[in-house]
């Protein structure tokens, strides 16, 4: 009964959509790479660029190198660093759409889906065969106390190691903190010479040829931010309200804002 059950899993797994065969790398716009699974994103979902506010230094860097990348010309893996909520995914996601518009097939974003950072150095052999450029996109990224390969691995990735990412690659990683790895544990790392150890893993965001920091908001940009996404849906606000929202959740943020504004919506019955 056993082998009888284990050959119906084996039947209803090779169903699954993406078993067993390799994703068309060219026809989407987007894809999500899940374990070993990759599935194509029909629409790109980001908001309009000119709906990201508060961060402008950050959207002209990142528009300009991924419009690169998506040329062929030279370009820089990214990291994204600081403040939760201040539109850092939302600006890749938003950087890769705006540079499809002008050749859709040129470029594609592959986002991996949390617990899958073993699956790069596939992936990479997979989109290095491709016709097509690729930003390989990787979200709050963390590495736990006592995970050592995970920083090594992506050194090594971005170094030129023997898993390095192909010419047509380029990462972007987004981080709550700078260096990705937390201080307590760099400093705790085993080496013959702990300074060395310590340098170097507070480093890998010298890895990344632009590294972009992301900071809490003020509360005249906090209000720019609802101001526009209440304007691109057609809602009023009052000031007072939108800062009390703020106020509740303990920050100003651009999540804020589009929560507060989705809130706005909702009380007047309407769709976003």
């Amino acid at each position: 009964m056993s082998d009888e059950l284990a050959r119906i899993a084996a039947a209803l797994e090779a169903l699954l959509p993406g078993a067993g065969q390799a994703p068309d790398w060219t026809a989407h716009p987007a894809y999500l790479r899940d374990g070993k699974t990759t599935r194509g994103v029909a629409a790109l979902d980001a908001p309009a660029m000119a709906l990201l506010k508060g961060i402008e230094a950050a959207k002209a860097a990142v528009c300009a190198n991924v419009a690169r990348h998506a040329a062929g010309h030279a370009a820089h893996d990214m990291l994204l660093w600081g403040a939760r909520g201040m539109g850092k995914s939302a600006l890749v996601r938003a950087a890769v759409r705006d540079a499809q518009y002008a050749a859709p097939a040129s470029l594609a974003l592959v986002q991996l889906a949390a617990g899958s950072l073993d699956q790069v150095p596939a992936l990479f052999a997979e989109l290095a065969q491709a016709p097509r450029r690729f930003v390989v996109f990787i979200d709050d990224l963390g590495f736990g106390e006592g995970d050592s390969e995970g920083p090594r691995a992506l050194r090594s990735w971005l170094e030129g190691g023997v898993a390095a990412r192909p010419g047509n690659v380029r990462l972007a990683v987004t981080a709550n903190r700078r260096n990705i790895v937390p201080r307590h544990l760099a400093e705790n790392d085993d080496a013959v010479n702990p300074r060395d150890a310590l340098d170097d893993r507070l480093a890998l965001a010298d890895r990344f040829g632009l590294t972009l920091g992301f900071h809490a908001c003020s509360q005249e940009d906090y209000l720019g931010i609802v101001a526009g996404y209440a304007a691109a849906h057609g809602l009023s606000f009052a000031e007072e309200d939108a800062l009390l929202w703020a106020r509740q959740r303990g920050a100003r943020s651009g999540r804020a804002a589009w929560q507060f504004v989705t809130e706005l919506a909702g009380r007047d019955r309407r769709r976003l």
